[in-house]
């Protein structure tokens, strides 16, 4: 039986089975378009629990609005959509994430939907574990927290130990969780498809398939296997990352609706106090956060679309322990690439060629006049790009974005919303942990690392389009790229060394060898300056012997290449007189 096929025996069915199901809006629609009474019926609810906090809200406009009716007001918002169930929450904790589209009164409760949700029952999520499990729940675990540790919207969690000794938390989905979430995307899918064509909005494309692509991604995350799988994928990423932590999935004790991981010890990052009182380095916390959301977009293309305050953990060791790997998505090469390109860009200031980053990106549509938008472009970034790059602020940016969204034709594609919201959310998690905190501080020595060491011919003609600029070699950027670089405390200049000289003696690098050469007698004249300076910045990270242990080693390497292609070219040589003699 397909997922399809799945879904809609769940839904005759009126219940959530231990099986697999793929979101189909189509047979979705089908279903309750033959029930008209099932989405009457949910509208009325949602209109009644709606009803005092609409008419209240509009009151305070006409009347004005008291100071202590602001937090009533989002204390009422928060309860409404706890009672409307899991989806309407899953819709609430995304705007917790967007202080660009939420009254900043308003995300402090809003918050609180991440991980203050009353529990279901004990007894009705021990039933779903002794089902899906299919033994009792003594033969399961030596032991069982009596209550959940935590609620959340798609599930809760106890802790327990397994008879092999390992402590675990016990991921336990909702009931019948999946009749009220199809019925809920029915009805906003609905409500979309009538309303945008009256919405301000500069989309792209239709309201609905933003709709869809939310369902998809809660029919992902109500599938507590794929979880685990997404877990493991994520944690093979991060092996070599000693600074990362991500749980042991135990495969025996998990199903569609019940995942048990390995139990996480840690810290909330915006309890400042706990992390402050634990000695933890704030900063090497912020540094960890940052880089490792980095290498998920630019690296790995495989990221985390969920980083709320409830799913990051500090460590007592000064790791950061990731959990709930339910929502994540994947970048494809050619779109990792776009964005390390639209990034050099931006360090060159390029806007033209920004611009068509955006298209191939798809910011912009593929027909879009970019003549108009790039003094926009030249304003709102090189304004931030003009600062020192400390007073670099993330969520500014977007926020001048959304302005300019109304004045020209961007839109944002859904995955980049999710990318969005998961850069702002870690600048605001470092935000709590240090008011000063500027992202570009640790950003930007990770992407002039990456382009120093030049892992990839892609990265490697990045690096040298940074470091040309019309014909000539700009000498000011390869300085600013080096102490930018050094600042990163995981940067090694001797590796990054011997993979440049790798790269010269090869044949790959012939015409970089020869730009070199022309750019030191540049405008007819030495740069010895130029070059003494760089010596300086970089002197004291040279080892001698570690150098000199490099400079054999890349010899080494190019005699090696040297004689292996030698000997390819004279084999055909010597094969015609051995064809001759044998015939």
């Amino acid at each position: 039986m397909n997922a399809t096929s799945v879904l809609l025996e769940d839904l005759r069915a009126g219940t959530t089975s231990n099986r697999a199901r793929r979101y189909d809006p189509k047979e979705i629609a089908r279903f309750y378009g033959r029930r008209p009474w099932i989405g009457i019926l949910r509208l009325l609810q949602i209109a009644w629990f709606s009803a005092a906090f609409v008419f209240g809200w509009l009151s305070d406009q006409l009347w004005g609005e008291r100071s202590d009716q602001v937090g009533q007001r989002a204390e009422q918002l928060r309860q409404i959509l706890i009672h409307l169930g899991p989806t309407f929450i899953k819709v609430g904790q995304a705007l917790s994430t967007r202080p660009d589209l939420v009254r900043v009164d308003y995300l402090a409760e809003l918050e609180k939907l991440q991980d203050q949700l009353p529990p279901f029952s004990t007894e009705l999520a021990f039933s779903i574990i002794e089902a899906d499990l299919d033994r009792p729940l003594r033969d399961i675990f030596r032991e069982i927290s009596p209550e959940p540790i935590a609620a959340a919207s798609l599930g809760q969690v106890y802790r327990a130990k397994l008879y092999s000794g390992e402590d675990v938390a016990v991921k336990v989905q909702r009931p019948n969780l999946l009749p009220t979430l199809t019925l809920d995307l029915y009805l906003i899918r609905w409500c979309a498809s009538w309303a945008a064509p009256w919405l301000p909005l500069n989309l792209g494309h239709d309201l609905t398939l933003i709709v869809d692509e939310f369902g998809s991604k809660l029919f992902e995350e109500i599938d507590y296997q794929n979880e685990g799988r997404n877990a493991e994928r994520f944690g093979e990423n991060f092996r070599d990352d000693p600074t990362v932590k991500v749980p042991v999935i135990y495969w025996d004790y998990s199903s569609h609706r019940v995942l048990t991981l390995e139990w996480i010890d840690g810290l909330k990052l915006t309890n400042t106090d706990s992390v402050r009182e634990a000695g933890l380095d704030r900063d090497s916390l912020i540094g960890i956060g940052v880089t490792s959301g980095l290498r998920q977009l630019l690296e790995f293309g495989f990221f985390h679309a969920d980083p709320h305050p409830g799913n990051l953990f500090a460590l007592r060791d000064g790791r950061m322990a990731y959990i709930d790997f339910g929502m994540m998505d994947q970048l494809n090469e050619s779109t990792k690439e776009t964005i390390v390109d639209s990034v050099v860009h931006l360090l060159n200031r390029k806007y033209e060629e920004l611009a068509g980053d955006f298209v191939r990106l798809g910011f912009l549509a593929p027909n879009t006049n970019i003549r108009p938008i790039i003094p926009a472009l030249e304003s709102v970034l090189g304004e931030a790009i003009g600062r020192n790059v400390g007073s670099f602020n993330f969520k500014t940016v977007t926020d001048r974005f959304s302005e300019l969204m109304y004045d020209y034709p961007f839109r944002v594609p859904a995955k980049f919303a999710l990318i969005i919201r998961s850069l702002v959310t870690q600048e605001g998690l470092a935000l709590s942990l240090n008011p000063q905190f500027k992202i570009l501080e640790i950003a930007y020595p990770y992407v002039a690392r990456r382009l120093l060491m030049g892992e990839s011919p892609q990265l490697r003609r990045r690096l040298i389009e940074v470091l040309f600029e019309d014909g000539k070699f700009q000498w000011t950027r390869l300085e600013n790229m080096l102490a930018i670089a050094r600042s990163d405390s995981g940067f090694d200049l001797v590796p990054t060394a011997g993979l440049g000289l790798r790269y010269l003696m090869s044949e790959e690098g012939q015409l970089l060898r020869q730009r070199l050469l022309l750019a030191l007698v540049e405008d007819d004249r030495l740069h010895g300056a130029e070059l003494q300076r760089l010596w300086d910045l970089v002197k004291d990270d040279l080892e001698p012997s570690r150098l000199m242990q490099v400079a054999l080693d890349t010899a080494w390497d190019a005699i090696t290449e040297f004689s292996r292609d030698r000997a390819a070219q004279l084999l055909p040589t010597w094969g015609a007189p051995a064809a001759a003699f044998k015939s």
